[in-house]
């Protein structure tokens, strides 16, 4: 695949503070990769970055093939979607969508036309005459991706587009912004601290920290083999449960848990030896406290969705569970969770890297 945008050994500092570390990212064209993080990681300043409206310190950043280090945001042909719509709120639909073209000399007909086609493309070709005040949150967000998608740019940058819409509103406008990239066959870099977006919207996760990034790659991979208890910790929802263990004779590993419980793993470590063992809610079997292999736990909370239930185990730490519907445990109950060995995961009590082996 063609890359269209490469960050190579990037670094940004604000004087004293290290911003982005040693940055390496190549983003093909076609493809839509997800920045996301916690709050101050770098995923806003890297998207600013790539944008131009932040001057690198150092590394090379190349769009399309050619580097543009010092390039002003204007020549780097690239349109950025903010999660403000920043739309003029005196212009139409039509005029908004096509302020751009306006500036750049197209002719009345042409914007008219060009207007036409991408309403049709977002969905608002009965809207085209009325002012933003007069549209929705989701419409709004729409004419801003539009005025964007008008200028047929390099790639479209999004900062966390959908942060203002309601809850109901950003599931679907998920399924429109991928469905758009799909249609136009955009490369897009879209960033969002919500894990959820990131995992169903990309082809491609960065997840940052501290402005380094932690791991990179398809959703699934970083789902099922995160490369540390960081990554581990933040993609997946709900979060995974963290126990502290050591690798017991014989094989297994004892948790620090009542009764210190062994459970099977599919890696191997010296006995003794300290880890952290991690294990997704979804992935824990709820069955008899006396089962084999079973974790046994008193349920201390119950949350009812629906759909899933969520059941918390009582004391420290704290082991979170999920059955799918309506279940008849109750707080104060004995049940023995068991969980696959190869859904396991084992981590660095030191550095947090996974263990793939048991020792790293």
């Amino acid at each position: 695949m063609t890359p269209q945008i490469e960050l190579e050994n990037v670094e940004k500092h604000y004087g004293s503070f290290h911003a982005l570390r040693d940055i390496n990212l190549t983003i093909p064209k076609g493809q839509f990769v997800a920045l996301v993080g916690p709050s101050g990681c770098g995923k806003s300043t890297l998207l600013r970055s790539i944008a131009g409206l932040e001057r690198i310190t150092s590394g090379t950043l190349t769009i399309a093939g050619e580097v543009v280090n010092t390039l002003p945001p204007r020549k780097r042909d690239l349109a950025m979607v903010f999660q403000s719509y920043a739309l003029y709120p005196h212009m139409s639909v039509r005029d908004n969508l096509t302020y751009a073209l306006r500036l750049k000399g197209v002719s009345k007909a042409d914007r008219a036309k060009a207007a036409q086609t991408v309403a049709a493309t977002i969905g608002l070709e009965d809207l085209l005459d009325r002012k933003p005040r007069e549209l929705s949150g989701g419409q709004r967000q729409r004419v801003a991706m539009g005025r964007a998608i008008i200028r047929e740019p390099k790639a479209f940058l999004f900062d966390e587009p959908l942060s203002n819409l309601d809850a109901a509103l950003r599931v679907r406008m998920r399924k429109e912004v991928r469905g758009l990239h799909d249609r136009i066959g955009a490369t897009s870099v879209y960033v969002t601290h919500d894990q959820i977006e990131a995992m169903t919207m990309a082809d491609h996760v960065v997840v940052l920290q501290a402005g380094r990034i932690e791991q990179q790659g398809p959703p699934m991979e970083l789902y099922n083999r995160p490369a540390n208890r960081f990554v581990a910790g933040f993609i997946g929802s709900p979060a995974m449960n963290f126990v502290d263990g050591v690798f017991a004779e014989g094989g297994g590993v004892r948790l620090t848990l009542p009764g210190d419980p062994v459970v099977a793993v599919t890696g191997t470590g010296q006995p003794g030896q300290r880890v952290i063992v991690g294990m997704r809610p979804e992935h824990l079997t709820i069955g008899p406290p006396d089962a084999p292999g079973a974790i046994a736990v008193r349920i201390g909370a119950v949350e009812l969705t629906g759909s899933t239930t969520y059941l918390f185990s009582e004391g420290e730490p704290e082991m979170l569970m999920t059955t799918e519907g309506m279940t008849q445990h109750r707080a104060g109950d004995a049940v023995g969770l068991v969980i696959p060995a190869e859904q396991v995961h084992l981590f660095d009590p030191e550095t947090g890297a996974a263990l793939r082996d048991g020792r790293g």
